[in-house]
């Protein structure tokens, strides 16, 4: 299994955990387990069937987009980062 950190963005969907353990020999299967036992969370991390571009997922501290994406290998204690991208702001230039 490998670990999962979950970010606060992330956590209501997940009960409140910080870190769930997850079962795959890829990173996309240790995400579709995720979301097979939280549902909630396909609505956060999948656009079209597809991982969101928004979302970015980090294996020992590497990007998986510099690895194999979601075919990307998983070890059994290796540990997941998800972390999607925040925006926000005014919408509004301060600098003019």
């Amino acid at each position: 299994m490998a670990a999962v950190r979950i970010p606060p963005t992330l956590r209501a969907e997940v009960g409140g955990l910080r870190e769930l353990e997850a079962r795959g020999d890829t990173i996309g299967a240790v995400i579709d387990d995720l979301v097979e036992r939280y549902p909630p969370l396909a609505g956060q991390l999948y656009s079209d069937g597809e991982l969101a571009s928004f979302v970015n997922v980090y294996l020992g501290g590497e990007d998986i987009r510099t690895l194999d994406g979601l075919d990307t290998p998983v070890d059994d204690g290796e540990t997941v980062i998800l972390l999607p991208a925040m925006a926000g702001g005014s919408g509004s230039d301060p600098w003019v």
